[in-house]
């Protein structure tokens, strides 16, 4: 074969291995969430973002919870059997409320138990999926977020208390403030009717207030005793399997991890053996 078929095939082969990695990657994460579903009895549903980069340019783009998303979940909670648990996986800086909404309700309504497992973090949205759970598992110092309505760039409360200042002010900041009202209500009272299933609504009111009023800034991360604290069904240990499935979940390529270390080598005492 001559040089230049060579640089071709070369060529040709280097352009088809991401595709190849990806779906062996794929079916790696079908066969570890199907291993988890045989051992727990449930069904099992991964929300899962990762932060993505555009190829040729490098900006990153987050993903969130959307349409899309709703759909397929909705999809697997309606094939899921009468009575039979559902298991679903949150990793997920949020996104559209409605969508949470659509996925938070759905889970909701299910007839079977259904736990949310936290790895890292669910904000925003993610949070509000979660509080549709019989049960959260997440560790120490995972973490959920406030569930207050964003317009834009700019917090619905923050709109609304501008609007409330002294002095003049646009007809664009009036008219932002009078939709921020509005998507307060809505949040604060989907969240009081979530809540209302698995707590006392006195109590149920008064969590939802905190939670999606503007209390706390959009990004201010709740850690396992403050969810505690507010009566959310919490339980702390993440299962290795599921810890195992995140790393099948791997950053897109384009940059290299900050982060390294040595991991404790068997037979070696750690941290907390010597406490």
């Amino acid at each position: 074969m001559d040089p230049l078929s060579l640089l071709w095939l070369f060529f040709i082969l280097a352009s088809m291995q991401p595709a190849f990695q990806r779906q062996v990657l794929m079916t790696r994460r079908r066969y570890a969430m199907a291993a988890i579903s045989r051992k727990r009895q449930t069904t099992v549903i991964s929300l899962i973002h990762r932060q993505e980069s555009m190829s040729l340019f490098g900006f990153p783009i987050v993903r969130f919870i959307d349409i899309d998303d709703a759909e397929g979940i909705l999809r697997a909670i309606q094939e899921t059997p009468q009575g039979r648990s559902i298991e679903i996986i949150l990793h997920t800086p949020g996104g559209m409320v409605l969508a949470a909404q659509q996925i938070a309700s759905a889970l909701a309504d299910h007839d079977g138990r259904v736990t949310a497992v936290v790895p890292h973090y669910a904000m925003s949205g993610g949070t509000l999926i979660a509080m549709a759970a019989d049960e959260i598992l997440i560790d120490a110092h995972s973490a959920l977020g406030p569930v207050d309505p964003q317009l834009g760039e700019f917090p619905a409360a923050s709109l609304v208390e501008v609007s409330e200042m002294p002095g003049d002010h646009e007809d664009k900041t009036l008219l932002l403030a009078d939709v921020g009202r509005k998507a307060l209500v809505q949040v604060e009272s989907f969240v009081t009717r979530l809540l209302a299933k698995r707590m006392p609504p006195d109590r149920a009111a008064a969590v939802a207030q905190l939670l999606a009023t503007g209390r706390w800034t959009h990004d201010h991360p709740l850690l396992a005793r403050d969810l505690a604290l507010l009566g959310l069904p919490v339980k702390v240990g993440v299962p290795e399997d599921e810890r195992e499935l995140m790393t099948l979940y791997p950053q897109p390529r384009g940059r290299t991890s900050p982060v390294e270390y040595v991991p404790v080598e068997p037979g070696m005492p750690n941290r907390r053996a010597r406490q």
